[in-house]
């Protein structure tokens, strides 16, 4: 032995017999341990006459020697489940065949809707749409009927003070200011366009109370003119969600549904969206189970999907 070292003394608790004397035991009895996935010995593993038997575990090597040891079960991640539903990697939402497809199953459903707003004359249309800012076109068609029978004619509505016109549109809302556009729409029509709506749009917009939305609804419905796309809040909420638009302002959705829409459905279109969101894509709780357009929509919102989910399509 070299001068001046001391030999490694045995602890005087004798732990190292105990050690000794229970790897042996193990060694001599018959094994019954069950292995776990990660190649130790489990809690409940026994030997011989069923008492647990601890094992010394093995000290980690340093970084850099030998093999990586097993992640431990409780360090693991669970594998993750494959989903059944298609992704969209390299699906274009704004692809012509997508809206070819979307325009064909609207044509299916809704093949000759109109405008819902009850109306004989342009003028009457004009009111009606102004009423039903801010209301539903159920409740401005109650009102209607007995408003036009009242006042006949735009120089009936015209002769009016706006205090005489409030009791009879109350029910639609907002009636001080609706008032004060209907009247003031039905002087400028008499005093400058000699009775008569006009048929484009920069003279309709310079009318009280009209603006876009107004406006397309009149020269669609009324001159079959497609100047643009009517933009209400059934046709902003679906053409969010069919991801044709991530625009929320009417006039930059309704610049998004211009081009890639074909003109000659601009008219069609927007009150096939309309019908479709009276119906089943309704604002709370669509009925996605019922519609035809669901395996084509990803909406974040949707009730019950086949596809793939988008959280921004809302």
């Amino acid at each position: 032995m070299a001068r001046g070292i001391t030999p490694r003394q045995p602890a005087r608790t004798g732990r190292q017999d105990r050690v000794a004397r229970t790897l042996l035991s193990a060694k001599a009895a018959p094994k019954r341990s069950r292995v776990s996935k990660n190649g130790r010995g489990s809690k409940d593993a026994r030997v011989g006459t069923g008492a647990p038997v601890s094992l010394p575990r093995a000290k980690p090597r340093g970084p850099g020697r030998g093999r990586a040891s097993a992640p431990t079960a409780r360090n693991s991640k669970p594998a993750e489940r494959k989903s059944s539903i298609p992704k969209s990697k390299g699906y274009s939402l704004l692809a012509p065949d997508r809206i070819a497809e979307i325009l064909k199953r609207l044509d299916q459903l809704y093949p000759d809707v109109t405008c819902a707003l009850t109306h004989t004359t342009a003028w009457e249309l004009l009111v009606a749409t102004i009423l039903s800012a801010q209301s539903t076109d159920v409740n401005v068609n109650r009102v209607t009927p007995e408003l036009f029978r009242k006042y006949p004619t735009v120089e009936a509505f015209a002769a009016l003070e706006p205090e005489q016109l409030q009791p009879d549109i109350r029910s639609t809302g907002f009636f001080r200011n609706k008032s004060k556009s209907v009247i003031g729409a039905a002087k400028k029509v008499v005093s400058e366009f000699g009775g008569q709506v006009p048929p484009n749009m920069p003279d309709l917009l310079t009318l009280p109370g009209v603006a876009r939305k107004t406006a397309n609804v009149v020269l669609g419905s009324w001159f079959k003119i497609a100047e643009g796309v009517v933009v209400d809040t059934h046709v902003t909420r679906i053409s969010r969600r069919l991801e044709l638009t991530t625009n929320s302002d009417p006039q930059k959705i309704e610049q998004d549904l211009m081009r890639i829409i074909p003109r000659e459905k601009w008219i069609l279109f927007a009150h096939q969206l309309i019908w479709h969101g009276r119906k089943l894509c309704i604002a709370r709780k669509p009925k996605c189970v019922d519609c035809a357009l669901e395996n084509i929509c990803h909406a974040a919102d949707k009730t019950w999907s086949t596809v793939e989910i988008h959280k921004n399509a809302k």
